[in-house]
């Protein structure tokens, strides 16, 4: 006769989640994004989000300047990552540039933003790219221990600048 123990290893599991990693396609738009306000929201940067769908469309699916992955349970959405190739002159190669890895708060600590990150990195190395590289807010704790416990290292005496549209057009005369 079997003990409990050994009877409960014979049940099948309770909630069997299955995980995939697929690529966007224009269909996902509206997706994609709600993933970036939801990411605007966490890093209390909401009032800075303008991109629409439109806009989404014709960089990410037109010019194809971006791509787009989800990790999916049991078909629907819990986390995504937007990435581009860089380009390094000391390297002399291409490089992976990761802008967003975000997965819902419901659903962290359940290998989706590991898969998610993994994912990216068999891209990399399949592409033959020399690195990959990504910038974190310096208050975003859980992400900087995640990207450690990933051996990445923090470039710490870099400073990251930006010039915003308004800036550019600025700069050229007659814009």
């Amino acid at each position: 006769m079997l003990n409990k123990r050994e009877k409960s290893l014979h049940l099948p599991p309770i909630n069997t989640i299955t995980m995939e990693i697929r690529k966007a396609t224009a269909e996902d738009i509206p997706q994609i994004l709600n993933f970036i306000k939801d990411i605007a929201r966490y890093e209390k940067m909401e009032n800075e989000v303008i991109a629409t769908e439109s806009k989404l469309q014709e960089w990410l699916f037109e010019k194809e300047v971006a791509e787009v992955v989800f990790a999916e349970q049991d078909d629907e959405p819990v986390g995504f990552a937007l990435y581009f190739h860089n380009f390094s002159t000391f390297v002399g190669k291409a490089g992976i540039y990761l802008e967003d890895l975000y997965v819902y708060p419901q659903h962290r600590g359940k290998g989706y933003g590991k898969a998610l990150f993994l994912h990216l990195v068999k891209t990399a190395v399949e592409r033959g790219c020399g690195r990959m590289e990504w910038v974190c807010l310096n208050w975003n704790q859980p992400s900087i221990d995640f990207y450690r416990a990933m051996g990445a290292i923090s470039l710490d005496e870099w400073k990251t600048y930006r010039l915003t549209e308004d800036a550019l057009k600025a700069l050229v005369p007659g814009k």
